[in-house]
Formats: structure tokens, C-alpha cells, sequence
């Protein structure tokens, strides 16, 4: 185990952890590719083409950073060094920062919806659906990446070696 990792944190725990951002990137990224064929089958209408904020922004598409992170995290539990974790701790920050705008955008696109025209109307439906199913994936990859953050914090935190080795002491009697 390398000096800075918390000895507690088992490898599997991160290997767990970067496994769900890499399918919660996937998702995100996926949503995003039916998203464009979706928007992109729209016809012209009298109102015009539903685009909202999130599909010009390709909210869905920084599910790329979601899975550069989770591979980052992989890589730190299978060969944990200052530089991997440190990218990894980046990265993690990227995720954090990407699923909160992307929460704040989906939120004000639902809550603002414009007229369409009776051709569009049904790709606009999807499409608000799909926007609310992301919604609630936003803040399970904030809740990933922060207990990341903070497990990362407790394995380098020098209070906790000092509490390890006085455990070490008592095991090491019985």
C-alpha cells in the first residue's frame, strides 16, 4: 500500500467507485447521442424547433469527464502514486463542478417551456423526459466524486497515521 492511500480503503473500494462513473458516464453519454437524433428529426414548424439550454451546452456529453475520471480512479487503486491520485483528485473536482452546472441548467430548461408546434411537440416530450431522468443522475455523480474526494482526504490527512500506528500497538498485544 503506498503512503498515500488510507489503509482502511481497500483497492476494491476504488475499483467499485471508478466502475459506476465510467456507467454513469456511458448512460450520460449515450442520452446525449439520443438526445441529438432526437432533436435532430424535428421538423419545421410554425413555433419553430425545440433546442433547450442543455442540448446546445451537450450537458450529456461531459459524461466524457465522468468516465476520464472513473478510468483515473481505476488507475489509483490498482497503482496508487502522487501523480495518478493527484489527477484523479482533478478530475473528481472537473465531475463535481460539470454535474452541478449541468443540475442548474436542467432545472431552469424544465421549468421554461416555450410553445411548439404540433409536429415537434412529441420530440420536445422525449426529450423533457430524458432531461428529468438525467436530473437525478446529476447528483449521484456529485455524491460519487465527493465520497471520493473525502476518502482520498482521509488517506492523506496526517492525523490519521498517528491513530493508526497507536491501534497497530494495541492489536500487536493480543
Amino acid at each position: 500500500m503506498a503512503p498515500y492511500m488510507n489503509p482502511k480503503i481497500s483497492s476494491a473500494d476504488g475499483l467499485a467507485l471508478g466502475a459506476v462513473q465510467i456507467m454513469i458516464g456511458l448512460f450520460h453519454v449515450l442520452m446525449w447521442y439520443l438526445l441529438l437524433v432526437l432533436y435532430m428529426g424535428q421538423t419545421k414548424g410554425v413555433f419553430g424547433a425545440y433546442e433547450p439550454i442543455t442540448y446546445k451546452a451537450a450537458c450529456s456529453l461531459w459524461g466524457v469527464f465522468f468516465i476520464l475520471s472513473g478510468i483515473s480512479i481505476i488507475k489509483v487503486a490498482r497503482d496508487p502514486n502522487q501523480r495518478t491520485i493527484t489527477h484523479a483528485l482533478i478530475l473528481s473536482i472537473i465531475c463535481m463542478v460539470a454535474s452541478v452546472v449541468a443540475l442548474c441548467l436542467t432545472i431552469s430548461e424544465l421549468s421554461h417551456f416555450r410553445s411548439l408546434s404540433y409536429r415537434n411537440y412529441g420530440q420536445a416530450k422525449v426529450g423533457r423526459e430524458i432531461s428529468r431522468v438525467l436530473m437525478f443522475s446529476y447528483p449521484l455523480e456529485f455524491s460519487i466524486a465527493l465520497v471520493y474526494l473525502i476518502l482520498i482526504y482521509m488517506g492523506s490527512s496526517p492525523s490519521n497515521e498517528g491513530s493508526l500506528t497507536h491501534t497497530e500497538d494495541a492489536e500487536s498485544t493480543f
